[in-house]
């Protein structure tokens, strides 16, 4: 039974379905191995093994009748600590919300529920979700699967390694500038950033609500479908056949290379190279409005200060400096600057939708940087703030420009390729994610 710690959610389904697995002794092995791994503090923040128990002995009786609700119903996930869930402590990675505990479930995770997903309990992550790193010193920082020294990547830290670690079907995080799909680069797992607006917010902790967005952490492309299509009570794309014969990717020159180190340019060249033997053509995309939108960034801090402040200002103390100092350099940003921000960056988003018209998909490394020392990013403000600021540049521009995102592992160890694409275009961007997963493998 140990091997169904490493399936995919889909497989874990499709097992249930023929009858091969019983949903109660999959969640009691996915228990077993968190309450006997040697990181089990450092990668959830609290267990729900009643709730587990319920929601899997409900899908073992659905299993039985023939009345299974999804095909992902009796499979065991992790949920972000920024998901409510009712009657257990959801305190967003930070000391500033201890004890808060909500009375009802986040509407994502209410909407997982009702299609069978079994909750194993919640993750951790950088504190209010506000870093592409993962360290978080107030609460735990999870390990990198690579390396246990190493950060894990952030935000969504914990719900990497729930799944890198074996310790759950699929994580589900959130993506604000690059928190679903750093974590996963770096843990070499597939992760989807959903467009804003696609999924619903309620029940989530906020940090920056106009780029806040949910999205799954797992292990295939299929899984992510599947995944998104029960969050929003909708139907996965079909991915049957898919194919990189005839696609034709732009491959972002603009900002997402400057300052890339050896490994992840190596994994990423490696990578175009197989999706052109595959039968894609890849061509070099020159963008000045992605490096435009990102210099508007200046709006996250600012809005998530506005939202945060008062909280904050209350016991500063309680917070981690570097998240701390993030959140109020927001307040250097004036009203007149936001809104003229908003404006270049609408601008942007116009401008960016007309240069990519003709293309299926456009291409970059995930992140350009390899998942830093742990120890040093304490110790080292300076290299705290450029390895940070360099994991989630690439990312951003997804984020910024508004648009749909995948990444996936390219075989070199914590290096992932970036597909971006149109906004609320994710069953396209999932059939190429399909072909390019098969062509990447």
């Amino acid at each position: 039974m140990d091997e169904w710690r490493w399936m995919s959610a889909a497989e874990l389904g499709r097992g249930i379905g023929a009858g091969g697995i019983d949903p109660v002794e999959l969640t009691e092995v996915f228990l077993d191995a968190i309450d006997t791994h040697e990181h089990r503090d450092r990668i959830f923040a609290r267990l729900t093994p009643d709730r587990a128990r319920a929601e899997a002995g409900a899908a073992a009786q659905r299993a039985r009748t023939g009345t299974r609700k999804s095909p992902l119903d009796g499979v065991p996930v992790s949920w972000k600590d920024l998901f409510d869930t009712a009657g257990t402590a959801t305190e967003a990675g930070s000391a500033l919300l201890e004890g808060r505990i909500p009375d009802r479930d986040a509407r994502v995770l209410a909407r997982a529920s009702a299609f069978g997903l079994v909750c194993l309990g919640k993750t951790h992550l950088s504190e209010f979700a506000f870093s592409g790193i993962g360290i978080n010193p107030k609460t735990a920082t999870p390990p990198n699967r690579h390396n246990p020294a190493w950060v894990p990547g952030g935000s969504s830290s914990g719900a990497a390694a729930s799944v890198a670690y074996g310790l759950a079907a699929a994580g589900i995080g959130s993506d604000t500038g690059g928190s679903v799909r750093i974590p996963a680069a770096w843990n070499d797992l597939v992760g989807l950033k959903t467009t804003s607006g696609r999924l619903p917010l309620d029940g989530v902790v906020p940090l920056c609500p106009s780029f806040d967005t949910v999205g799954p952490l797992c292990r295939t492309v299929e899984d992510a479908s599947l995944l998104l299509a029960i969050m929003e009570r909708g139907t996965p794309p079909d991915l049957r056949n898919a194919s990189v014969v005839g696609l034709r990717f732009g491959a972002l020159q603009t900002a997402v290379l400057e300052g890339i180190r050896d490994e992840p340019r190596e994994a990423y060249e490696a990578a175009i190279g197989r999706l052109r033997d595959a039968g894609a053509t890849v061509e070099p995309l020159e963008a000045p409005e992605a490096a435009e939108a990102l210099a508007q960034s200046g709006v996250y801090a600012a809005e998530a200060y506005g939202i945060w402040k008062d909280t904050i200002e209350v016991t500063p103390q309680k917070m981690f400096a570097e998240i701390l100092g993030r959140f109020r350099s927001g307040a250097q940003m004036t009203a007149p600057d936001f809104v003229a921000s908003w404006e270049i960056l609408h601008r942007a988003r116009r401008s960016w939708a007309e240069r990519v018209a003709g293309f299926d998909a456009v291409i970059a490394p995930t992140a350009p940087n390899l998942p830093p020392d742990a120890a040093r990013m304490l110790s080292d403000h300076d290299y705290y703030v450029t390895e940070n600021l360099l994991t989630l540049r690439n990312t951003r521009v997804g984020n910024v420009l508004g648009l749909s995102s995948l990444t996936l592992p390219t075989g070199a160890p914590a290096c992932g390729i970036m597909f971006l694409g149109r906004p609320m275009g994710e069953e396209a961007l999932l059939r190429i994610g399909a072909a390019a997963e098969k062509a990447l493998s």
